[in-house]
C-alpha cells in the first residue's frame, strides 16, 4: 500500500474477498495467476502492476492449478485499467468485507455473499482504509458496496460488478468515470 498512498485517485471497493483471488492473493480483486505473470499475454496485465517492491509467493498448489489461482473479476478489473492506461499506482483495490466468507458446508473453496453482520463488522475497517488516502474517488464495484460506502455517508461513484455477465457495463462505466478528469 505503501506504493500507492500518495497517488491514489482512485479506491475501487467491492464486496468480499473471493475464493479464486484475495483467498490465494490476500489483496482484493487480485489472483496468483496475476502475481505470477501468466496473465501478460493475453491480458497485458503484469506482476509490476500489482507492485514493484514486493516478490509474490503463491499459496496455491502447483501440482492442482499449475499456473495459480485465476478470479474473473481479478481478470477483468486488472484487464480494464490495463487497456485503458490507467497508471495502476493511482488505483487501489479493497473490499467491504476484507476477508473471504465461505459456505462452511463447501468448504474454504467456495464464496457466500457476507452476512448482514459481516457487512456491518467491515464498516469500521472500510472507514479506517478510506481514511488513510488524501481524497480519493471512492468507487463501489456492485450494489452491496455501494449499500456500505451509503452506510459510512461517504460520496461514490456506483458501478456495475465486473461478475455474472457485468463486464461490458463495467467497462463501459470506468471508462465513463476516468474520461473525467
Amino acid at each position: 500500500m505503501s506504493e500507492r498512498k500518495h497517488t491514489a485517485k482512485y479506491l475501487f471497493i467491492a464486496e468480499a474477498l473471493g475464493y479464486q483471488g484475495g483467498h490465494f492473493t490476500g489483496i482484493a480483486m487480485t489472483s496468483e495467476r496475476i502475481l505470477l505473470g501468466y496473465q501478460q499475454e493475453k491480458y497485458g496485465v503484469k506482476p509490476a502492476h500489482v507492485f514493484k517492491s514486493e516478490r509474490p509467493n503463491r499459496t496455491s498448489r502447483p501440482d492442482l492449478i499449475e499456473k495459480g489461482m485465476s478470479e474473473p473479476t481479478a481478470t477483468i478489473m486488472w484487464g480494464a485499467l490495463t487497456d485503458m492506461n490507467i497508471n495502476p499506482y493511482e488505483v487501489v483495490l479493497w473490499n467491504a468485507v476484507p476477508w473471504h466468507p465461505y459456505d462452511p458446508d463447501k468448504g474454504l473453496l467456495s464464496n457466500r455473499t457476507p452476512l448482514a453482520g459481516e457487512m456491518e463488522a467491515g464498516l469500521k475497517h472500510l472507514k479506517t482504509f478510506i481514511g488513510l488516502f488524501n481524497k480519493p474517488k471512492l468507487v463501489a464495484v456492485g450494489r452491496k458496496c455501494e449499500q456500505s460506502l451509503s452506510e459510512l455517508g461517504v460520496d461514490y461513484i456506483g458501478v456495475r460488478h465486473p461478475a455474472n455477465g457485468g463486464a461490458p457495463k463495467f467497462r463501459r462505466q470506468l471508462s465513463e468515470l476516468t474520461q473525467l478528469n
